[in-house]
Parts: structure tokens; C-alpha cells; sequence
């Protein structure tokens, strides 16, 4: 049921949006592409019909109605789904009916296969060296990085991001920031798990969060939240010493199950002349030896 706190104003708008959104859809399906007859030519627009679309989705042709005009009804993401599947919705749309029906949006699916975007972002963080840069799945785990973030974090691939920061004790050693950033960490966590509630993934992170770490347990009970964005680490590195970073997240329209993880060295802090002298050859092999052990 849309929320009770909503005002009208706001209620009314969405009604709006969702009634001329769903016309629209509606209007695009021809009834041979849904496996229905024509209609021959008494059929007076060539989409679909109100009754046709609540017949396909196994739902009631009074409720459908209601849900096209925009009024304050129950539904459910089961139901949306059916409508969704009838109306032949991509990801982005189905989210959108989401949003305009007042539940939480599924998590971000790209519509695009899941190589689609790989080889050039690998490039691109690529080409941000001798800076460090990472790619993240929606569970933290890291599926593409570049060499700098192998010898300035000591990251592989596929490794979870969020296991690693409050369960490898040498990460922690070496994070010389690490009380200050762990409660956004846990935070931006629970915006996470806030929107997509019944996501498997994420419920499996959770247990697995809480299970081993003390620290993420107690930071969990603050009940926190809040968005990703731009943050500073400090890093204890074992060749070059202090290393100061902004981090920044950022996210590809075109692939949201992804985000692209850049570290920026802090101006005045001599970072950026390390990184320099950690990306010359002579330097590597020592460095991930350092980092790794």
C-alpha cells in the first residue's frame, strides 16, 4: 500500500506519472506480440486493451484499471512483475513501475549481457594508473582492479571488499583510517539492504558479516545509513609508508550492477610521488611480496 506519510501533492503526481507511464506501455504491445488475435478492425488502437493486459497478468480488470488510473491501492512486487512481463518492461522501466507504485525497486539489472562494458572499464582503470582503481559487483566483491590496487592494497580478484575490510586483519593493520570510515561502511551496507530487502545475496553478506566480525555487530546496532560518495583513507604501506586518498564511487548507467572505485592521492601528502615510485619496475616484485605477506 503506497505509504501513509506521502503527501497528497506527492501522491497525486506519482498517480500521474504512473497512469500516463503505463498508457504508453500499454499502447506499444501489439496483442500478436502478447499472443493474442488482432482484434480485425473494430480494434480502434493498435495496443493492447485495459482487459486484456489484467487477463495476461492473472490479475482483476477493476484492479488493473485502478492501477493505470493512479489511485492509492494495494499492490505487490508479484503483481508489478506480471504487469511488468505482459507490457514487455526492460529492467530499467520495470524499476520504474516500482518507483511510481511506491514499493522498493528490484536491485539494478543491466540490459545488457554481463560482459557488456567489462573490457572497457578494465581500460579505463587501466589508464588511471599508477593510481589505484577497482570495480565492484553489488555484494563488494572486486571483479576487475587495476595493478596499482594489487600493490598499494594488496587486492585479488574476486575478493569481497566489505569481508576484507572488517575480517583481514591485515587490512586493518595497515588502514590507518579504518575507525573513521567503518561506520559509513556499514551504513551504505544498510541503504543497500534497505531497497532490496529480499535479495539473497546481500541477506548472505549480512549473516556472514555478523557471524565474524565484533566490530561490524556493534556498528550494525546504530542502525545507520547512508549513500556512497566520495570518502578519505589512509594507508599504512609497508615499502612506502603513509599513503592519503579521496575514494570515490561511481556508477555506470548502462551497467548499475557495477561500480567503478577511484582513488585520487590527497594533494600536499606526497602520495602521488610514491605511487609514481611503486609503479617502476624495480619496485613491483619487492612490493608484492610486502603486500601479499
Amino acid at each position: 500500500m503506497a505509504s501513509a506519510s506521502r503527501s497528497r501533492p506527492e501522491t497525486a503526481r506519482r498517480g500521474a506519472e504512473l497512469r500516463t507511464f503505463l498508457r504508453s506501455r500499454r499502447a506499444r504491445v501489439s496483442p500478436a506480440e502478447a499472443g493474442l488475435p488482432d482484434g480485425g478492425p473494430r480494434r480502434r488502437t493498435p495496443g493492447l486493451r485495459r482487459e486484456e493486459v489484467a487477463v495476461l497478468a492473472g490479475v482483476g480488470a477493476s484492479w488493473y484499471q485502478w492501477l493505470e488510473q493512479g489511485r492509492d491501492i494495494t499492490v505487490s512486487p508479484q503483481v508489478l512483475d506480471a504487469v511488468a512481463r505482459v507490457l514487455r518492461m526492460s529492467a530499467a522501466e520495470r524499476r520504474h513501475l516500482y518507483v511510481l507504485a511506491g514499493l522498493n525497486p528490484p536491485l539494478p539489472e543491466s540490459e545488457y549481457d554481463r560482459d557488456y562494458l567489462c573490457d572497457g572499464l578494465q581500460r579505463l582503470i587501466d589508464t588511471w594508473m599508477p593510481y589505484p582503481a577497482h570495480i565492484m559487483d553489488p555484494y563488494y566483491s572486486a571483479v576487475g582492479l587495476n595493478e596499482s590496487a594489487r600493490l598499494v592494497m594488496g587486492m585479488d580478484a574476486q575478493e569481497n571488499c566489505i569481508i576484507n575490510f572488517f575480517c583481514d586483519e591485515r587490512y586493518r593493520a595497515r588502514s590507518v583510517s579504518w575507525e573513521q570510515n567503518a561506520p559509513g561502511v556499514v551504513a551504505e551496507l544498510r541503504a543497500s539492504l534497505a531497497e532490496w530487502p529480499q535479495d539473497e545475496g546481500f541477506q548472505l553478506l549480512l549473516e556472514e558479516l555478523l557471524a565474524n566480525s565484533d566490530d561490524f555487530r556493534r556498528l550494525w546496532g546504530l542502525g545507520d545509513v547512508c549513500r556512497p560518495g566520495q570518502r578519505r583513507k589512509e594507508l599504512d604501506h609497508p615499502v612506502v609508508g603513509a599513503l592519503h586518498f579521496e575514494s570515490t564511487t561511481l556508477q555506470v548507467p548502462a551497467r548499475p550492477d557495477l561500480r567503478l572505485i577511484l582513488h585520487n592521492p590527497v594533494a600536499g601528502t606526497g602520495t602521488a610521488e610514491k605511487l609514481q615510485r611503486l609503479a617502476e619496475p624495480e619496485l613491483r616484485r619487492a612490493t608484492l611480496h610486502q603486500v601479499a605477506g
